[in-house]
């Protein structure tokens, strides 16, 4: 999964699709997305990031797909248009681990026609072409990406005029799902990951740290296997909170089985769990149900008949039988003939879009 999904991206077959998902929600108005890609310094990286802002378009711009590859169909925008005036609430992106925040292009397209502001970082270490084990369960490093994105754009002298500062969310996607976690307030613990991987070590983030392989230029390289245990414990068990983050929505969070239980009854903002399978079906790496029940005023949603690799972009006909082809150990375009990735998508972002809007907007003083 790591090597293949070198800058991924999405076009729902018609995003009208996930438009109307969301319509029900009177916060909603269909409006143009333009999309423009920032460099933006980040204290605890050699290089700056790379940011993608996907935003309420005014005018200008030229049309193009985003995200497209041989594996994943792309997303239709306006790359550079002039962003719409109008204090929208900002969402920060944090991806899954070895994607991109193109990876994510599908959800932030139909969130920026809703009338937010998206933003996403590539972090450095865990995305496509760029992951090892040991930069993995760094999550200190990827909140201070988001800490520092939510600095550049909330100072820059354009974005001030387009983004409400004090209506800010977070989104995160499985291992994005734990730092978006820890940028609410939750902390982890080390000794209570470590069980985790000594109980299912046939998970796919402990199979990871034992698989003694990395990416690094988009190349597959042989690192030694990780001891979670030598990780640094007081940097993985710091709290990361930012206070200026005011809701988050998390999509199979990591992590599910290592948050302190005191952290989690602290968190004082909304917090929305979605969950991608059936009973019974999703794992325990990243199952969340439990996690609602200890923080006050968080909800859960469960998405039936979905699977973790259901929120990745629509993959291209043939994707599948290519990657089994060369050997991905993971299902990454496997379609269940119960329900297509497409309606999956459909239900997720109403239940994402709804959420933010109910969190940022409805519910916002």
């Amino acid at each position: 999964m790591r090597s293949i999904l070198t800058n991924p991206g999405l076009a729902v077959p018609t995003l009208a699709m996930l438009t109307l998902a969301l319509v029900g929600s009177t916060a909603f108005a269909d409006q143009p997305v333009g999309v423009q890609t920032l460099a933006i310094t980040a204290p605890a990286r050699e290089r700056p990031l790379a940011v993608t802002v996907w935003y309420p378009a005014a005018s200008g711009g030229h049309r193009m797909s985003v995200g497209d590859n041989r594996i994943f169909e792309g997303t239709e925008v306006l790359r550079d248009a002039l962003p719409a005036t109008g204090g929208f609430p900002l969402i920060l992106l944090s991806h899954g681990s070895g994607s991109r925040a193109l990876g994510m292009a599908w959800i932030a397209t139909a969130l920026a026609e809703a009338g937010f502001v998206v933003a996403g970082p590539d972090h450095p270490g865990t995305t496509s072409g760029d992951s090892t084990p040991e930069a993995t369960p760094k999550i200190w490093e990827r909140t201070a990406d988001l800490s520092a994105v939510l600095d550049s754009v909330t100072s820059d002298p354009i974005w001030r005029g387009v983004v409400d500062p004090a209506k800010v969310g977070v989104l995160g996607f499985s291992l994005g799902g734990t730092a978006a976690m820890e940028i609410a307030g939750a902390t982890a613990s080390l000794d209570a990951y470590v069980a985790y991987c000594d109980s299912y070590p046939a998970m796919m983030d402990c199979r990871w740290f034992k698989g003694g392989r990395g990416f690094v230029d988009d190349e597959e390289i042989k690192v030694p296997p990780l001891d979670l245990r030598s990780v640094d414990r007081q940097r993985f068990e710091q709290s990361n909170r930012d206070p200026r983050f005011k809701a988050a929505v998390l999509v199979d969070p990591g992590l599910a089985t290592a948050f302190t239980r005191a952290s989690l009854a602290a968190i004082d903002i909304p917090l929305a769990f979605v969950n991608l399978g059936s009973a019974g079906q999703i794992p325990v790496a990243v199952l969340s149900d439990a996690l609602a029940t200890k923080i006050a005023g968080a909800t859960y949603e469960q998405i039936e008949k979905a699977d973790h690799f259901s929120f990745l972009p629509l993959c291209k006909p043939g994707s599948a039988a290519m990657l089994k082809q060369i050997g991905e150990p993971d299902p990454i375009c496997d379609e269940s003939p119960q329900r297509s990735r497409a309606d999956i998508h459909a239900e997720v972002a109403d239940h994402i879009g709804q959420a933010f809007a109910r969190m940022l907007k409805d519910g916002a003083e």
